[in-house]
């Protein structure tokens, strides 16, 4: 013969419980296991962190120097073409003073000149 057991409700009861128990046992946070490699990989992180802040700070610090010194440069040849002219100007003002000049002494001779041609 069969032996069928009909359940009651306080074993209906107790399995749901229990049901309800172990759901909550899977969904409980377990005793974390830290893994032994962990830290040392932490630290090769940090220091492949640290060399990249350092190449970018490089980077930068070049950069910056390379516009310093394009703007240095650009300065320099602003001051360059404006001494060059102002040579020019000075060189054009020392002819017209000579060709004055001699200008002149062409006049004051020609009135020696005339002056001695008189007597």
């Amino acid at each position: 013969m069969k032996d069928t057991k009909i359940p009651d409700f306080a074993e209906r009861l107790k399995s749901a419980a229990e049901a309800k128990q172990a759901l909550l046992a899977k969904l409980r946070p377990r005793a974390a296991v830290t893994d032994p490699d962990l830290s040392p990989r932490a630290d090769r992180r940090a220091e492949e962190l640290m060399r990249v802040r350092q190449a970018r700070a490089e980077a930068k610090a070049a950069k910056q120097q390379a516009a310093l010194e394009a703007e240095e440069a650009a300065r320099l040849a602003h001051e360059a073409v404006a001494a060059d002219a102002l040579d020019a100007k000075r060189g054009e003002r020392k002819e017209r003073k000579a060709l004055s000049k001699a200008e002149a002494k062409a006049k004051r001779d020609a009135r020696y000149a005339a002056r001695k041609a008189r007597n």
